[in-house]
């Protein structure tokens, strides 16, 4: 039997939330709700939470303090919900380990899609047989979903994983920036977005992130992988 997966939403405000739970739940997840920082993190550390829908602006600690603090120990896919729709709030949420930026005004049934579609990205390949992608310094164990260099593990959210599994098993292949944007974005972005989370994946797998050795630009395109 197909395991619920369990939906963590995080809004100060109450009838947001029950509208957002409302949804969820007719779409067959199981959800928890929290209505501040300190609340959502007891619930995430005492369940099992799949996937987080986290507002930003909240009294005490933000959504921001609250996903640089669930960063440090888990990748669990993070969704921000929020009346902003300035490109600064929403690279820095993309900087500190969001998966997704995702403005009040969308629609329920929108939040739902984007909320399947990032589940559907993180679990796709749970269940494909054992196979090591092996570039020398740089690892990837697909049946378990770690990264390994210089033979330590490093910690990468869901879509810097799926990211760099996309060009690690198509190496020297160009991904232009809307192939990148459709495939792991819905379409829904621009290339800052994809920059964005592309420079947050070299500080973690290259020596020098301003001289990229693994995936390097393809100026006025995209993106490539040709490992060192």
């Amino acid at each position: 039997m197909k395991k619920t997966q369990t939906i963590l939403v995080v809004d100060d405000d109450k009838s947001i939330v029950e509208l957002i739970r409302d949804f969820l739940e007719n779409d067959g997840f199981q959800v928890e709700t929290a209505f501040d920082a300190s609340q959502a993190l007891d619930i995430f550390q005492s369940h099992s939470i799949d996937c987080i829908i986290l507002d930003i602006m909240m009294p005490g600690q933000n959504g921001f303090e609250l996903c640089r603090k669930l960063r440090e120990e888990s990748n669990v896919p993070i969704l921000f919900l929020s009346a902003l729709s300035d490109d600064v709030d929403k690279i820095r949420g993309l900087v500190l380990g969001g998966d997704d930026y995702i403005v009040k005004t969308a629609s329920p049934g929108e939040i739902v899609a984007r909320v399947k579609a990032v589940l559907r990205r993180s679990n796709s390949h749970q269940e494909q047989k054992s196979k090591v992608l092996d570039y020398g310094r740089l690892v990837l164990d697909l049946s378990t979903r770690e990264v390994f260099m210089d033979g330590n593990a490093i910690s990468l959210t869901p879509k810097e994983y799926e990211l760099l599994r996309l060009f690690a098993e198509h190496p020297k292949h160009v991904f232009s920036y809307d192939q990148l944007l459709d495939k792991f974005w819905d379409g829904v972005g621009d290339k800052h977005t994809v920059r964005v989370h592309l420079s947050r994946l070299r500080e973690k797998i290259e020596a020098n992130p301003n001289n990229p050795k693994f995936v390097v630009n393809v100026w006025g395109i995209g993106y490539r992988f040709v490992g060192e």
